[in-house]
């Protein structure tokens, strides 16, 4: 069961030894503990494990003779994948393919200048640009323009947006016990003459973190995350002898 920012709240009152609000108030912790989430949120998503992979299949366009992407979220905080949103072997656009690249690569500036082309077969480059999540929506500059719009499926990875106490915990992996160290290490700062973190709190909250990312950065087990050596089965018979590996190559 995930568990709600306000029991996350409950039990670091605990460990404040104020179960009943006086000193910090509810609003106090909350705040507290949103601003642990978000950091545990940033590191998360540097995983690159995709725990937060949104597809839109309904809303994305590239329209004809567009220069940019319609319709994109506004909630964009990286963008993961672009394809046409059919990608059957009856489709229009069965052969074309996104790609990003620098908005100032040589390539990029050719694409611009080159009419317009025709939504089958081809390479259509993109680059991510303005602010993104959570200030408004990217701009994503296509080139070169196609002459029919072309429906897209948008993969990417969704900013957090606004938590209240009410809402769920949105951290994979078990993260109460480090939500709740954070909690206590940032509002004891209340308590100090120079406003500092609690650095024991501090600590375990990093301790705590640490397990939790490395508890999330491999999610599937059924393929080997390295790879056998070429001509490995026969380095045994040659090593002993001193024939060294360039040798066997």
């Amino acid at each position: 069961m995930p568990t709600l920012i306000s029991t996350i709240e409950t039990v670091s009152r605990r460990r404040l030894v104020e179960t009943t609000a006086s000193y910090w108030t509810s609003a106090e912790l909350v705040d507290i503990i949103i601003d642990g989430i978000r950091d545990l949120w940033r590191d998360i998503v540097d995983l690159k494990a995709e725990h937060y992979l949104t597809v839109d299949n309904t809303n994305v366009t590239l329209q004809a003779n567009s220069s940019v992407l319609s319709g994109l979220p506004t909630n964009v905080h990286k963008v993961y994948l672009i394809e046409p949103r059919d990608t059957s072997s009856s489709s229009a656009n069965v052969d074309l393919v996104f790609r990003p690249l620098d908005y100032n690569h040589e390539r990029f500036q050719s694409a611009r200048a080159s009419a317009d082309i025709d939504s089958s077969s081809n390479t259509i480059y993109y680059a991510v640009t303005g602010k993104g999540a959570p200030v408004e929506a990217p701009i994503i500059y296509v080139a070169p323009q196609v002459n029919s719009a072309v429906n897209l499926s948008f993969a990417y990875i969704p900013a957090l947006g606004a938590l209240a106490s009410t809402d769920y915990v949105p951290i994979p992996g078990e993260a109460d016990n480090a939500l709740v160290a954070w909690t206590v290490a940032m509002a004891r700062s209340k308590e100090r003459e120079d406003k500092s973190p609690d650095f024991n709190w501090l600590k375990i909250y990093s301790t705590e973190k640490e397990h939790l990312l490395q508890s999330l950065g491999l999610r599937q087990y059924q393929e080997a995350q390295t790879v056998d050596a070429m001509y490995e089965e026969f380095w045994s018979w040659f090593l002993p002898l001193g024939i060294g590996l360039s040798a066997l190559l």
